[in-house]
């Protein structure tokens, strides 16, 4: 189920316990390099919320209307070059990618804050895209450098962290935006990453664990470029029509090349991504909940605005009037709770009290409850956020149990090409998502309004209180989703050898 190609299987020497006296679980230089770690991920989660809030100002200062590309750019560029990023890190080290690919994301950043035209921002932004790896990059950087019975407890955090930029997004956004103007908000980004990078080689030791193969430059192509053409189809669909000629070639040519992929990829002996990992129960199941809890909880991050927002003298049942600013309030609950779960996951697996696959199910569990008591009781405040608050801890206990999970299920040789494929499925799921939630609700569930009204909403779209129920409603299905791959795990996980893996073209087939 992995490469057949030899590898260095030696652990790193951060979890190799010396003779002699026993080293402090934790110490100031390993808090500093988790710091760090966490910091890298914040900098990628605010740049979620950030960056589309900047697209009416790009689109009114370049009149232009390709400022949707703001986003889609980043995004279709981060799944991908998320394969290359794993290979490439477990090729040359986790430490040594992560901060040239934090390098290159400042450097778009800065980029599109100078771009004389919506041309340079785009391709600024494409630069950008190259901060969603180190997500994964960082966590499994953390797996190889921290001492053994601290790396539950890191990799957990580091990867439980995204959660927390919900808090300080809404005031950022109006310091940022509404004071300054677009630019600010892709120089703060810059400026961030940078410091994050700074951080990181400041604190940081490489990964000594290496995977001695090269990266198959036809797969790289055929991979990036198929996931990069679907993900395109998906994102302008409702724009151009799922029957347009457009919306079919990209989706066509996309699934075109993800077949010829995979085609090769089972021919050669250097592919970008073993599909026989993936053919593993424990990390394709790890990969379709990982990808469905990003869904779930994105698209009630998106939605959870929408309620609260909306002014309850429109009498559509639901709403609370509140501002831009206070709906940090309402996601303050989803980002605490969030790290609570990824604390908690750290103590628990790092202790050997729970099995990582357990806390996974429960956090699929905790996200879809949260989601559906949201959809069906959002008449008081308190209760929303209670609700947030099990969305969150659902998201922490899922985000932290997921990497914990490759851990037990792959060598450290594979362990970044492997994240990358997770990294995938928590980008493209995630964007198809609210794609379908928001073609049901626009479909029939826009609320009528008078024109006065309407106006008074700058034209902004609000929702029957059964279309926000839909929505969410699809976020706790989503996350059952999650659940049902989860609770198919093994209950025992063996990790894989690479030496006891037959070549592709061998008869035996691989077992779990």
């Amino acid at each position: 189920m992995a490469s057949h190609a030899s590898f260095d299987a030696t652990e790193p020497a951060a979890q190799v316990e010396p003779p002699g006296p026993p080293r402090p679980v934790w110490t100031w230089g390993s808090a500093c390099s988790l710091a760090a770690l966490v910091a890298v991920v914040e900098t990628l989660a605010l740049s979620y919320p950030l960056a589309p809030m900047t697209e009416p100002a790009i689109a009114s200062h370049f009149r232009t209307t390709a400022s949707g590309w703001v986003m889609m750019a980043f995004l279709i560029v981060g799944a991908a070059t998320a394969p290359v990023a794993g290979k490439l890190a477990d090729l040359y080290g986790k430490r040594r990618i992560l901060l040239s690919f934090l390098a290159l994301s400042a450097a778009g950043a800065l980029l599109s804050a100078l771009a004389p035209n919506i041309g340079t921002l785009l391709a600024g932004r494409c630069l950008s895209g190259l901060l969603v790896p180190c997500l994964f990059l960082s966590y499994s950087l953390a797996r190889d450098v921290f001492p053994g019975r601290t790396v539950a407890l890191a990799v957990s955090m580091v990867a439980s962290a995204v959660g927390l930029a919900a808090i300080p997004a809404p005031y950022l956004t109006e310091r940022l935006l509404e004071d300054h103007g677009y630019r600010t908000v892709f120089g703060f980004l810059c400026l961030a990453t940078a410091g994050s990078a700074v951080a990181v080689a400041l604190t940081t030791r490489e990964s000594p664990v290496r995977l001695p193969v090269r990266v198959g430059v036809r797969g790289a192509v055929l991979l990036g470029g198929g996931l990069a053409a679907v993900l395109i189809g998906v994102s302008q669909g409702p724009a151009w029509g799922w029957a347009a000629p457009a919306t079919l070639a990209w989706l066509g040519s996309g699934i075109g090349l993800l077949v010829i992929w995979r085609v090769t990829a089972a021919r050669t002996g250097d592919a970008l991504l073993d599909l026989r990992l993936w053919r593993g129960r424990a990390v394709l199941c790890t990969t379709v909940a990982a990808g469905c809890v990003y869904a779930a909880t994105g698209l009630y991050s998106i939605v959870l605005p929408m309620l609260i927002r909306t002014p309850a003298m429109l009498n559509l049942g639901y709403g609370f009037g509140v501002s831009p600013t206070g709906v940090a309030r309402y996601l303050a609950p989803i980002g605490l709770a969030s790290v609570v779960g990824g604390i908690a996951v750290g103590v628990l697996v790092g202790r050997g009290l729970l099995r990582p696959g357990w806390l996974l199910a429960l956090g699929m569990l905790s996200t879809a409850l949260g989601s559906a008591l949201t959809a069906y009781a959002h008449g008081s405040e308190q209760l929303v956020l209670l609700f947030a608050g099990l969305v969150g801890l659902g998201a922490g206990l899922a985000y932290a149990a997921t990497p914990n999970l490759l851990m037990a299920a792959v060598p450290p040789g594979v362990q970044a090409s492997t994240a990358a494929l997770v990294s995938v499925s928590q980008t493209v799921i995630p964007a198809i998502a609210p794609i379908i939630a928001f073609s049901i609700m626009n479909g029939s569930h826009i609320a009528e309004l008078p024109p006065f009204i309407t106006r008074m909403l700058n034209g902004a779209i609000v929702y029957t209180e059964r279309g926000l129920e839909i929505g969410l409603l699809i976020a706790a299905a989503i996350a059952v989703v999650g659940l049902v791959f989860a609770l198919l795990l093994p209950r025992t996980i063996v990790t894989v050898s690479i030496e006891a893996v037959p070549p592709d073209h061998a008869a035996t087939p691989p077992t779990e």
